[in-house]
């Protein structure tokens, strides 16, 4: 289903973003931070108050992760997607804030496929049940907020080609939409 891999530094830039299409494989490379549900709590009431988000949003990626502890010899524990419809409340404001790419498991709800064209964002897939692999794309991890989060807290990580999909595009296309047109279309129209 992939159609090409784009290896994208961070933050990203417009025309990272709008040169990409539903079901490009991406790897990245630079620094991203991780949230999960509370983290996006808090973050979503930082923002609804006028206050600053624990790191500047301007062309970032949130992955939804919270990791397990790190190994003897490790940075980190298994890193693998969390379902980002967890975090579909707090999605938009976050991609308005400047947000340029999340990173989890699952489709998304329409008002955050709408936020994500609006500010020509992406929604990117990893690999759920892959978390021992796609942590060895994680070189250096750091709490940057909220460490009373264990798990949840956000951390900036720091990571080199960590691959995924795109799933939502700036353009308004859907990954999983596009997989079930083409399935029924194969199947003879059939679900």
């Amino acid at each position: 289903m992939a159609t090409e891999e784009r290896e994208l530094r961070t933050p990203l830039r417009d025309e990272d973003v709008l040169a990409l299409h539903a079901g490009d494989g991406v790897v990245l490379t630079g620094c991203i931070y991780s949230a999960r549900d509370a983290a996006h709590r808090r973050m979503a009431a930082a923002l609804d108050a006028g206050e600053q988000l624990p790191f500047d949003p301007t062309g970032q990626v949130i992955y939804y992760m919270g990791p397990s502890p790190a190994g003897p010899g490790h940075v980190i524990g298994a890193a693998g997607p969390t379902t980002s419809y967890r975090m579909d409340a707090f999605a938009p404001a976050l991609y308005r804030a400047g947000v340029r790419a999340t990173i989890g498991k699952g489709p998304r709800s329409p008002a955050v496929r709408e936020a994500i064209v609006e500010c020509r964002a992406l929604y990117l897939a990893a690999v759920g049940g892959a978390g021992a692999l796609l942590a060895r794309s994680i070189r250096d991890v750091e709490i940057i907020a909220y460490p009373e989060l264990g798990p949840e807290a956000v951390r900036r990580l720091t990571v080199q080609r960590l691959p995924v999909i795109v799933v939502n595009d700036a353009h308004g296309e859907d990954l999983y939409e596009k997989a079930r047109r083409e399935h029924r279309a194969s199947s003879g129209g059939g679900a």
